[in-house]
């Protein structure tokens, strides 16, 4: 077990941040930790990485138990923060060996490793440049560079792709499956469902302080009630219509906004083939039509009743 977090409680004054919050991630993960704003995943970091003091509980990693001066277990973990962490008085260069140097004292050692978080992170045109030259998307990357060109076991990333573009985005994520590859166990936060379902191997989904549901992606998506989202571009539903078509079998809501009727189904049934034959049949005139099971983002609202950013 690479991480260990056992009935942790943290308070603010009269706020309880953490309420035995409990979890563990496993050697060779990509660990999803989501939660609406205000659940307590940075606080959670914080104390993992035992920049928090916290009331109960107790925190395990590599094997052993996290503290302040626990300098042997720290020297193996890479932390990515949201907000970007490098000196703007030093070139692209100079803050990664700055960086790497915290931990590698060898020169050649830490040369080589500096060249490595630069191509690993395509910033090979901007060795020279400085931050506030660099935009939103390169300058994340420098970022990443810095947290993981030590070569880190555990790499903890907190919303690294936050207001970058596709592209750089795309290539932060690639960076990500990549290091888990080659055998770092990664804990990622991200607002952005898509990734999480693209990148993580295991999911827990926090809300006031503590774990509410945890799994795969296929096992959180099987606790929820819903099933197959149906929807139909179409023109002139009635109410009528959307009576009827409550009435079939295993539906569980129907909707109709700006030419777009939604069809949800329940948990584990396919309605498809059904809903064709009802407008077929109603004589319904239809543009597009397609089907999609649940997503990340239907399993959040369903436990949590918030959207990521409330």
């Amino acid at each position: 077990m690479i991480v260990k977090v056992n009935n942790l409680v943290k308070r603010y004054g009269d706020l309880l941040a953490l309420d035995h919050l409990s979890f563990e991630v496993k050697e060779g993960e990509i660990f999803g930790l989501l939660g609406p704003n205000g659940s307590g995943k940075t606080t959670a970091i914080n104390c993992i990485l035992s920049l928090l003091k916290f009331s109960k509980g107790n925190i395990e990693v590599f094997g052993k138990e996290m503290s302040p001066d626990s300098y042997d277990i720290k020297k193996n973990i890479g932390v990515i923060m949201q907000n970007v962490a490098v000196f703007e008085e030093l070139t692209v260069y100079e803050n990664i060996n700055y960086f790497c140097g915290l931990y590698i004292e060898n020169k050649e050692e830490r040369k080589r490793l500096v060249e490595e978080a630069i191509q690993f992170v395509s910033l090979e045109d901007y060795k020279k440049f400085y931050p506030k030259k660099l935009s939103g998307g390169l300058l994340r990357r420098l970022n990443i560079a810095c947290g993981i060109a030590h070569k880190p076991k555990l790499i903890i990333l907190d919303e690294p792709t936050v207001a970058v573009d596709p592209q750089s985005r795309n290539k932060i994520l690639e960076g990500i499956l990549k290091l888990n590859k080659e055998g770092a166990t990664i804990i990622y936060t991200s607002h952005y469902m898509e990734e999480v379902e693209q990148i993580c191997t295991r999911i827990a989904i926090m809300d006031n302080g503590r774990v509410v549901a945890s799994g795969t992606k296929e096992e959180l998506k099987s606790m929820i009630s819903l099933g197959e989202r149906i929807t139909v571009e179409t023109f002139k539903i009635t109410d009528e219509i959307l009576k009827e078509i409550k009435m079939l079998s295993n539906i569980s809501e129907v909707s109709y906004s700006e030419n777009l009727l939604v069809i949800k189904s329940l948990k584990g049934k396919n309605n498809l083939e059904n809903v064709l034959e009802f407008l077929k049949q109603n004589k319904i005139e239809f543009g597009k039509i397609y089907s999609e099971m649940p997503t990340l983002n239907d399993v959040f609202l369903e436990i949590t009743g918030k959207r990521l950013r409330d």
